[in-house]
């Protein structure tokens, strides 16, 4: 509405009023400048690299950077959405991704005929129910509780761990299928409170109402420190690769991914450390607080590829999926977020909050 007035119609209030909005996005906007001109390099050197034919680098080595690039081209595609949609539009989008890299992992992890019934209240009751929650968070309708002060997040950090936990065996043990009950069980959790309990939390920001750790109001918007999140965990994969094809000698557990290494983990979380000081004007966080959550969403990110390496060995597959052509599944791009985003909320929520 304001923007529809012209600056001699609109009164000293109003023009306040506008250039708080303005100032509101504009970090939000200059993070979303940055990374779309960083994936715009990327892209081209890409395509100078894969029409080289004598570069002395693998092939296979640039095949897997332009498809990661069309990867994260994706991810600013879905990110522009969601900020088109506002905050429900983003907790949507996420609850999409859920259910996609749930229906991997299960995929990924056969069930028995028995589990049929508890994995239907697993994609269509408790799975919805969580976004749902997420979606209501600090400031639901009066008729949900607003005009009581009910503050949803009392209900969505511990709808999954506690009541589908309880409800997930108990379902199984009703379908009278005995066998390997307790492994089925335990994947099936473990499926719903990683692949849609964990990543929920990284949506659940945009409910944050954040000051800086002197107790002053942030004036920026949640959606950049959102992708603060997401950048530097999948920045934390990519430094990680690099660094243990550049310096890696000691691999940190060879029958599990032989790629990881310890030199590339410590210079991962350094180099992570330094661009999330860097991007500190994004977010309500001093340089140094930045470089610290930078490093410990890096140990969160490895733990995540760490696990679910794990899992694909246990199961004998290579990639949990197939979405993104020739570059495995979602579960694969997001398993760093996953692990990252309750640690990084709880963070944040704890100390600047």
């Amino acid at each position: 509405m304001l923007l529809g007035l012209s600056g001699a119609e609109m009164s000293g209030a109003e023009l306040v009023e506008l250039d708080q909005i303005i100032w509101h996005h504009y970090r939000t906007y200059m993070l979303l400048a940055v990374i779309l001109a960083a994936l715009g390099i990327a892209t081209v050197v890409g395509l100078i690299l894969s029409r080289r034919e004598k570069i002395g680098i693998e092939s296979a080595l640039i095949s897997r950077f332009n498809h990661k690039v069309r990867v994260w081209w994706m991810m600013a595609v879905i990110f522009a959405l969601g900020f088109v949609l506002h905050r429900i539009g983003v907790v949507v989008l996420f609850g999409f991704v859920s259910f996609w890299a749930l229906r991997e992992f299960i995929t990924m992890t056969p069930t028995r005929r028995g589990d049929h019934r508890t994995l239907f209240w697993v994609f269509f009751i408790f799975t919805p129910l969580q976004y749902i929650l997420i979606g209501l968070g600090s400031n639901p309708p009066d008729y949900l509780g607003g005009d009581r002060g009910i503050d949803y997040y009392d209900y969505y950090s511990i709808m999954i761990p506690v009541y589908a936990s309880l409800f997930i065996p108990a379902r199984a043990a009703f379908a009278g299928d005995y066998k390997r009950f307790l492994e089925r069980s335990a994947k099936i959790q473990f499926g719903l409170l990683i692949c849609v309990y964990s990543l929920s939390y990284a949506p659940a920001i945009l409910d944050l109402k954040l000051v800086q750790t002197d107790g002053t109001p942030w004036d920026g918007s949640t959606v950049s420190v959102l992708i603060f999140l997401v950048l530097i965990a999948q920045l934390a994969s990519v430094f990680e690769r690099a660094w243990g094809k550049l310096a890696g000698r000691h691999v940190i557990a060879a029958r599990i991914n032989a790629s990881r290494t310890w030199e590339g983990f410590l210079g991962s979380m350094v180099t992570t450390g330094i661009v999330a000081a860097t991007l500190s004007w994004a977010t309500p966080f001093h340089w140094w607080e930045a470089g610290m959550l930078g490093a410990v969403v890096t140990v969160m990110a490895c733990a995540g590829t760490m696990t679910m390496s794990a899992i694909k060995r246990d199961r004998g597959v290579t990639d949990t999926g197939t979405l993104v052509q020739g570059h495995a599944g979602v579960l694969d791009q997001i398993d760093n977020i996953c692990f990252a985003a309750p640690v990084f909320y709880h963070f944040t929520r704890f100390f600047w909050v």
